[in-house]
């Protein structure tokens, strides 16, 4: 996948996400967080796709000498590594060595040194984006140049170490494994398949199984030249069992093939096969050095038909996908959170609900229950005002994508502020005036109970603070300093108690039943009689109301 659309990808995953969190059911302050922390992991993305296709072009350069064929091409593409590369690709006229070969079944490519696998295949899908279900790996493995069955091994694990590698970058590459066996004659090609019980038999553009192909032999000879074959073949399955595959642990072979050679390019004296047919098969084959005359040896065009071959997305294909499939993450996230945001509303109102209709109705207002449904009456007109907004304005973003239902939340709670009644407010209840004192020498003159002329004011003055009504006595009480015997302080005090009574009760109309006249004498004094100041104050005259059933029933609303 290209540069630009890789960052495009990057680009495209933070504009999800920053709308997720717009969705998402946090707090206003998490949000930012969030969206800073994203924005930063989406930066990092972009700056290590950069670097990532700077390592891609340095390492294009294995690949510039390589005419590739073009993008179309669906044919397998091969890497070759192993035993034989010089016999399977030839030099030509000026005696290089070409490191592409291409056959109508497929295109070759010459690794030479297994290290490069990973850095080659990086560089192929770099051009050729759309090969990645295309690639595979030929290991050629020829007993016939090894004489050290170690330096074989190295040469296994070695390969099955980079097909690691390959892996690691996302790609399971299907392995080939082939051999060339010297043989007294060419014979046809042995493949098996995944899952295939024997092999089978290709040879001049036929194919059959192995039973099969020994019992059509056309004479005697042809069959026995066949059954050696067989033979041998069978010998060469179970070195690959014993030396070649325990090796290739984790990438055992998609696909193997192997065929007999009259001549095998660099044999070796008393090679890996030579010892195994002296060994265990007490067969001998001619060994030694390789003819002058030897050919290139063929390809493994017949087992390419086996190999799992896939035709892959082109890279904008393959990013539309991950776009989709990115825009379909945050779509379900988004709906979570919406569903979450929703149900936490429809919570919240109902709790308020419950608990306004948990607090008893009052009676009066000034019952303490009355401040607490006060108080949860005033939570329930907070939600329908908002879910009136909502309902004028739209609902929002967090709330949306179809799973905003307000109809029957607006309708409980319109139901609920509809039937809410005030309790009754409290009867007013009569302030009772506290007790009214006149002071004797402004209304009496000394030893006197005849009212001054000039005390009409202060008699006013109280009059207006004294109302008379149903239910309350005007209490008058006379009071005297202690000079003079008790008896006429007694007296005296009745008598100017029943003087201010008489006045009030002619200038107030106010019914005789309403007043009631006492007199202390000297008996209730409020200051000590043993100096002047103190018996003035003693002198005095209270008028107070007090509560009596069935008093003044007769009086007047109001007097004064």
């Amino acid at each position: 996948m290209t540069l630009k659309l890789i960052r495009g990808l990057w680009l495209w995953a933070l504009a999800l996400a920053l709308g997720v969190l717009l969705v998402a059911p946090f707090a206003e302050d998490w949000r930012v967080v969030m969206a800073v922390l994203v924005t930063a992991l989406v930066a990092q993305g972009w700056r290590r796709a950069g670097r990532q296709s700077a390592r891609l072009h340095q390492s294009l350069e294995l690949a510039d000498d390589i005419e590739l064929p073009p993008a179309t091409y669906r044919q397998p593409v091969l890497l070759v590594c192993g035993d034989g590369l010089d016999a399977l690709f030839p030099g030509g006229k000026d005696g290089e060595r070409p490191r592409l070969r291409m056959t109508p079944q497929g295109c070759y490519l010459a690794v030479s040194d297994m290290r490069n696998l990973p850095t080659l295949v990086s560089a192929l899908l770099a051009r050729r984006p759309t090969w990645s279900g295309q690639l595979g790996v030929v290991f050629v493995a020829n007993p016939g140049e090894h004489d050290d069955p170690a330096t074989h091994a190295c040469q296994a694990r070695a390969l099955a170490h980079q097909l690691a590698l390959v892996r690691k970058q996302g790609l399971s590459l299907p392995l080939l494994l082939a051999s060339y066996l010297r043989g007294q004659q060419a014979a046809p090609w042995f493949v098996w398949g995944s899952g295939d019980e024997g092999p089978q038999v290709h040879e001049s553009g036929t194919c059959s199984e192995l039973g099969l192909w020994q019992r059509q032999a056309a004479d005697g000879q042809e069959s026995a030249r066949r059954l050696r074959a067989s033979v041998q073949m069978e010998g060469a399955t179970q070195w690959w069992r014993e030396q070649v595959l325990p090796h290739l642990a984790g990438s055992l072979p998609v696909v193997a093939a192997m065929t007999f050679v009259e001549a095998l390019p660099a044999e070796r004296a008393d090679n890996l096969w030579v010892q195994r047919l002296r060994q265990k098969l007490a067969l001998v084959t001619v060994s030694g050095a390789t003819p002058a005359s030897a050919s290139a040896l063929e390809l493994p065009n017949v087992a390419l038909s086996r190999l799992p071959v896939r035709l892959a997305a082109t890279p904008r294909q393959r990013a539309a996908i991950r776009a989709v499939w990115m825009f379909t993450l945050a779509a379900v996230l988004a709906l979570l959170s919406s569903a979450w945001n929703n149900d936490r509303l429809i919570r919240q109102v109902f709790a308020d609900l419950q608990r306004y209709a948990s607090i008893p109705v009052p009676i009066r207002v000034d019952l303490p229950a009355h401040a607490l449904r006060e108080q949860s009456l005033a939570e329930l007109r907070r939600h329908a005002d908002l879910l009136e907004y909502f309902s004028r304005q739209g609902e929002p973003f967090d709330l949306g994508f179809g799973l905003y239902r307000d109809q029957v939340l607006r309708e409980r709670l319109l139901a609920v502020l509809l039937e809410h009644r005030q309790p009754p407010a409290p009867r007013p209840v009569a302030k009772v005036p506290g007790t009214v004192r006149l002071d004797s020498l402004s209304l009496f003159s000394s030893g006197s109970a005849q009212l001054k002329p000039e005390s009409t004011r202060v008699l006013i003055n109280a009059l207006v603070d004294i109302k008379a009504q149903p239910g309350w006595l005007i209490v008058i009480a006379g009071h005297t300093d202690a000079t003079g015997s008790d008896a006429h302080n007694l007296s005296l005090s009745r008598a100017r108690a029943a003087a201010v009574r008489d006045w009030m009760q002619h200038m107030g109309d106010i019914p005789d039943g309403c007043f009631a006249v006492q007199g202390f004498g000297s008996s209730q004094p409020i200051a000590s009689n043993e100096h002047a100041d103190g018996r003035m104050s003693n002198r005095r005259v209270d008028i107070r109301l007090v509560p009596a059933e069935g008093a003044c029933a007769a009086a007047s609303p109001a007097a004064g």
